[in-house]
């Protein structure tokens, strides 16, 4: 059965984590040590998926060393298998299979699978943005949040959410349970191309912090901090993180 990319990426974000939730349901392993295993488990699906799928086109993948083979593509998938280890081996729910593909550099074709909810969310089958609430709500990492991102829900009067996966965080924007998703503590290009691609297909805005661009399969997967939030917030968002530095 032939798919289209998105039909692709939802496809294999699904699978991969009916997988991890069979891995956490056997009970062989708990903790650490089962977030190692549905990582690596997970991992060689996709890798594996992919190269037979899609075998034209680069691959970077968090939990596989990086050739660098993958710059002379223009097309790469971008994944994360999971995405929030330490809120699956806790067996939460805020965690996440990103599978994302870039295009010239763009975050172009994404689905973001959230399985503990049972939940895919693609950039081909875009939802109804529901209505924004008049006090903003700001995802932040429950663990440790960024200074910058509490500054800002600081200067809106935002209500502060925290919460497991960079995936869980953006799609929370997009479910309508959040409207800003604000990250300066550093991330890699897997924990975001995929949710970037979901973000942009409902309609947010998705930049860094001072509103350039994110661009992908670059050398350097470092990527110091990411905005997603719905439209009508970031030039307030922009502004206040401006009156912060």
């Amino acid at each position: 059965m032939s798919r289209t990319d998105a039909e692709l990426a939802a496809h294999l974000a699904h699978v991969a984590g009916q997988i991890l939730l069979e891995v956490r349901a056997s009970g062989l392993v708990s903790g650490k040590t089962l977030g190692q295993a549905g990582d690596q488990t997970a991992n060689q699906f996709l890798l594996h998926a992919l190269r037979e799928q899609r075998p034209d086109d680069g691959v970077l993948s968090e939990e596989e060393k990086d050739d660098f083979e993958r710059l002379a593509h223009r097309r790469v998938w971008i994944i994360d298998p999971v995405d929030g280890t330490r809120e699956y081996g806790e067996e939460r729910a805020d965690w996440a299979v990103h599978i994302g593909l870039a295009i010239d550099g763009v975050a172009s074709v994404g689905a973001v699978a959230l399985p503990a909810l049972d939940l895919v969310l693609r950039s081909d089958q875009p939802l109804t943005l529901p209505p924004g609430a008049p006090i903003p709500r700001m995802v932040v990492s429950r663990t440790r949040p960024a200074k910058e991102a509490l500054g800002v829900a600081e200067v809106l009067g935002a209500e502060l959410l925290p919460m497991g996966s960079a995936g869980a965080k953006a799609m929370a924007i997009v479910r309508g349970e959040a409207e800003i998703y604000l990250h300066t503590g550093g991330q890699f290009e897997w924990d975001s191309c995929a949710p970037v691609a979901v973000a942009a297909a409902h309609g947010l805005h998705v930049s860094r912090v001072d509103g350039s661009a994110l661009v992908y399969n670059q050398s350097d997967t470092y990527m110091p901090d990411l905005l997603i939030c719905r439209p009508e917030w970031v030039e307030r968002v922009l502004l206040a993180m401006r009156s912060l530095t």
